[in-house]
């Protein structure tokens, strides 16, 4: 699994411009990866992962695939969103089908492009957002309570459950805080998830600097990393007008022009990192003479729903995975010098994949 990031912001903050360059440098990809299909508001971007270049060149890998990340940018947010302004109901549709939000905020001053408030306030600009999405939420949660209650009456369990869910989430809405904020005990964990909420979704903040800006911040971007704190939320720091720049350029020249920015790397590179991190993701590897693959997975999964996550046959007659560590696996050499050091281990059903892992899965067909 990749994971797919809705981009949404007020008009002017630079979303469009962020989105175009994502997927410029998409595009500029897709000899590397044949499925790279590209709708008019979605792109896919690889994963960046140094790691992976390092496993394909021990093993003679003839090709790498990396992982990947989608972008969906959510047209037609202004405020009354919620209400069906602008492109509201499609702009809310989108947003459910996504794992995780992306604010992206104006940290720049620039009187040559209007603010649609007529002021430059990320912060207030990130609780417009919150407001129309809080305000979608709690007539969603109302309608279906009140689509509920025949079932309620006739005892089903499932319908009991979704009340009792939607209800905490009604009252937390209510109170005028987000969903996300809602304490959910594991039983309950995939019928949350179920229900769609648009505030359920985890926030990363992307403020959206000049390109002086781009390497320290500003005051701007430092007022919304302390409200990203409050919240438990992620923040990044990007200039759009950088990215699409480098997504102009081949890859010495835009290295070269990174450098001259004082950036150690690309703000796609940091904003997908973030987007793991904020989503607890990781990397383990296939690796063989045909190709060396990235492949995406929550922390804390076990091994059978890490092999389905290639092929469901290979969690459903899952036997074992064979197991080198990162670090042994480049220490000895590769998969054949890890197993003469006693470095390749055969681990069962319970073992849970760690970050990194390169696994060879046995399974019955």
């Amino acid at each position: 699994m990749g994971f797919k990031m809705g981009i949404v912001g007020l008009p002017n903050v630079g979303k469009s411009t962020l989105f175009n360059a994502l997927t410029k440098t998409a595009a500029a990809q897709a000899a590397n990866f044949p499925f790279c299909t590209i709708e008019p508001n979605v792109g896919e971007v690889n994963v960046p992962d140094a790691r992976l270049d390092t496993l394909a060149e021990i093993a003679g890998s003839k090709s790498i695939i990396p992982a990947r990340m989608t972008f969906v940018d959510i047209a037609g947010l202004v405020k009354g969103a919620s209400k069906g302004e602008g492109l509201g109901n499609q702009f809310l549709a989108n947003i459910r089908e996504t794992d995780a939000i992306a604010h992206v905020l104006r940290c720049f001053e620039d009187g040559d492009v209007t603010h649609v408030e007529g002021r430059v306030n990320p912060v207030e600009d990130a609780e417009v957002i919150e407001t129309e999405l809080m305000l979608a939420d709690l007539e969603s949660v109302e309608k279906r309570r009140q689509g509920l209650v025949r079932k309620l009456k006739g005892n089903d369990k499932e319908a009991a459950q979704q009340d009792r869910l939607l209800a905490a989430a009604q009252a937390m809405l209510e109170e005028g805080k987000p969903a996300r904020l809602v304490e959910v005990d594991a039983e309950d964990a995939k019928a949350w998830k179920n229900l769609q909420l648009l505030t359920s979704k985890k926030i990363l903040y992307v403020c959206n600097v000049d390109e002086g800006s781009a390497a320290t911040g500003n005051a701007h971007s430092d007022a919304v990393a302390a409200m990203a704190a409050e919240q438990g939320a992620g923040a990044v720091v990007i200039s759009a007008q950088i990215e699409e720049e480098i997504s102009k350029l081949e890859d010495d020249e835009a290295e070269m022009f990174l450098e001259e920015m004082g950036l150690a790397e690309a703000g796609l590179d940091r904003l997908i990192r973030a987007g793991y991190n904020l989503l607890h993701l990781e990397t383990y590897f296939t690796v063989g003479p045909k190709e060396a693959r990235a492949w995406t997975i929550r922390e804390g999964t076990g091994a059978p729903q890490a092999a389905g996550v290639i092929h469901g046959d290979f969690e459903k007659g899952f036997i074992r995975a064979e197991t080198i560590a990162y670090a042994d696996f480049v220490a000895n050499g590769g998969e054949q010098g890890a197993k003469e050091a006693g470095k390749m281990r055969a681990e069962g059903k319970a073992y849970v994949v760690k970050d990194g892992d390169v696994l060879h899965f046995l399974f019955n067909k």
